[in-house]
């Protein structure tokens, strides 16, 4: 097996020490089946029509019916990318990882309609955005520059979407508060803890200081794991959005791609409690599974290792002590449903 190593690349000199910051790169994507041009062209129509319609449509409906119309279009959005939506609801029964019915009067949800929920996810790609709400609108943190891209610009103007800037420390306090404000108002919000995108097989430590928002509200945080398949059920890397990749160069790696499954698992909901540090580690558990408790208990130097991709996650080595001996390798072990981790 093809092992891949990427080196975290030098911080820009305008990024704080604390910028997060991640080693995938183009080396991560790999390729899976792809569809002829002529469906790559319908889709990007099906897209266009969507994107048009969508405003006018939403202004003309009854306000009680918005979030059901508004679901229906994030999930047409996400066929027309190429991809399927497949929910499971962890907190029914968590040793069940069965579907939820998308034909059900009952689709699982983050939350009832008028109650503040923090939703929280590992971060891969811009269709995230897409797959989250294609679940139940809700609205988003999400980087300040999205609002000038092409297409997906349009969408989070609509989505109303936080903008944050990783690169000012000092406007990090003016965020969380309106993420508690849109809380407070009983609205649901997704943020992406780990401060930057990976590939989706590799992960970064969940930073804490978006997790003040719940605490100061007393808001549930809903813990989100979101992955991939490719139409053989492997966990795939196509709608990564990492190193050098533009908008443009991955949407049409996207938009090529044939039977992708986007999962969403629900896990099981956390309090907010008092300590934003233990809020942020319970979320990460939950969404890591014991394979992630397993990588915490060994040392911040620990590599992290997936299908054919190993990197080191920089967000914990950058603040371990140093440690002179080689790190050593994490090779999971999957034996029917559950995933042992064996150290070598």
């Amino acid at each position: 097996m093809r092992t891949v190593v990427f080196d975290a690349p030098p911080a820009q000199a305008t990024a704080h020490a604390w910028m997060p910051s991640s080693p995938c790169g183009p080396g991560c994507i790999e390729s899976i089946d792809q569809v002829g041009t002529g469906r790559v062209i319908g889709r990007l129509l099906g897209v266009a029509g969507l994107l048009v319609s969508f405003p006018m449509v939403n202004l003309v409906t009854p306000q009680g019916k918005r979030e059901r119309l508004q679901r229906g279009y994030a999930r047409t959005l996400l066929n027309c990318l190429g991809m399927e939506l497949r929910v499971v609801d962890r907190r029914i029964d968590p040793n069940e990882r069965g579907a939820v019915d998308e034909g059900s009067t009952a689709p699982a949800v983050y939350g009832p309609s008028g109650t503040g929920v923090m939703v929280v996810v590992g971060h891969i790609g811009w269709t995230d955005i897409v797959a989250l709400a294609a679940v139940q609108p809700l609205g988003f943190v999400a980087r300040a520059d999205m609002v000038d891209w092409p297409v997906l610009g349009k969408l989070a103007t609509l989505m109303r979407v936080i903008p944050i800037e990783r690169e000012k420390l000092r406007a990090l306090p003016g965020v969380i508060a309106q993420i508690s404000a849109r809380l407070t108002a009983g609205e649901r919000i997704a943020v992406f803890p780990e401060g930057t995108t990976w590939c989706g097989r590799a992960y970064g430590s969940m930073r804490p200081a978006l997790f003040q928002a719940a605490v100061d509200t007393g808001t549930p945080v809903q813990p989100v794991r979101l992955r991939y398949l490719d139409r053989h059920g492997v966990q795939c890397t196509v709608p990564g959005f990492v190193g050098e990749d533009t908008f443009a160069s991955s949407a049409r790696r996207v938009l090529r791609s044939r039977g992708m499954v986007a999962e969403v698992v629900l896990e099981t909901v956390q309090r907010p409690g008092i300590d934003r540090r233990d809020l942020a580690r319970r979320c990460e558990a939950a969404i890591r599974g014991a394979e992630q408790s397993r990588h915490g208990a060994l040392d911040a130097t620990v590599w992290i290792e997936a299908g054919k991709t190993r990197v080191q996650d920089p967000s914990v080595a950058s603040d371990a002590p140093e440690v002179r001996r080689p790190p050593r390798r994490i090779r999971p072990i999957l034996r029917g449903r559950g995933r042992r981790v064996e150290t070598v």
